[in-house]
């Protein structure tokens, strides 16, 4: 299946926190889009990996993903290195999409910058003829997504652009609390997080309104890009 939008994430729900809304819109635009999450998160201190598949299975229902993939990688010792590449790269052949999305360049959790520079690295490499993978027995050929952005997260960066998600801010919000093991809930007994705090959602509502002030609506999203944005009209910056 040939894929309009990939996103990556080092940890499920790392997209849903950060830019669940953007994807959501292009899906409801006709747009194909998937996930590949890197890891199943098993370093966090509450739930378990099979806690956190089943979550993300029941967030990629919600905002209507054509696919998700899990690579398996070890949460927090994950490297940048050829063979982390390489499946990556297997991942961006397989669904040849124009654009990625990734993590944030820099962030709170060590995990989010590694993650962002482990697959923009991929994403030029993935357009090496020279380097061979395979897929179900098959010879991938080369490709490389036309632009690289990456989503926000918990530091604050100055976004290159912000995306209006006004219109699916609700089911943006479904989407992160099908992840109900990672956030606040009275009755579970597992030690707190810092994103289990009863405020981290306050956080996450903030931050969009502050991006969606950006540009004149109520919620919006920011990323950050690599190149230079280019437009045909200044109309498509309205």
């Amino acid at each position: 299946m040939k894929l309009d939008i990939l996103a990556f994430s080092s940890h499920p729900d790392d997209i849903e926190l950060s830019c669940a809304g953007t994807i959501i819109s292009h899906v409801k635009a006709g747009k194909k889009v998937g996930i590949v999450d890197l890891t199943k998160g098993e370093l966090g201190t509450r739930g378990t990996p099979a806690i956190r598949e089943a979550e993300a299975a029941a967030a990629t229902t919600i905002m209507g993903l054509h696919v998700r993939e899990n690579l398996g990688f070890a949460d927090g010792f994950f490297r940048n290195d050829r063979e982390h590449q390489l499946e990556v790269v297997k991942m961006l052949r397989r669904y040849q999409p124009e654009i990625v999305i990734a993590n944030a360049v820099t962030d709170r959790h060590p995990d989010h910058g590694r993650g962002s520079i482990l697959v923009s690295e991929a994403c030029f490499l993935a357009g090496l003829k020279q380097i061979q993978t395979e897929d179900e027995n098959t010879t991938q050929v080369a490709w490389r997504p036309k632009a690289v952005y990456h989503y926000i997260q918990d530091r604050l960066l100055v976004p290159d652009f912000v995306v209006d998600i006004t219109p699916y801010w609700n089911i943006k919000l479904e989407a992160i609390k099908a992840f109900k093991s990672q956030f606040y809930d009275p009755t579970n007994s597992e030690p707190n997080t810092y994103i289990s705090n009863p405020d981290f959602l306050d956080f996450i509502e903030a931050r969009s309104r502050e991006m969606g002030h950006l540009i004149g609506t109520t919620y919006g999203e920011g990323f950050t890009k690599e190149r230079h944005l280019g437009v045909r009209s200044l109309f498509d910056l309205i």
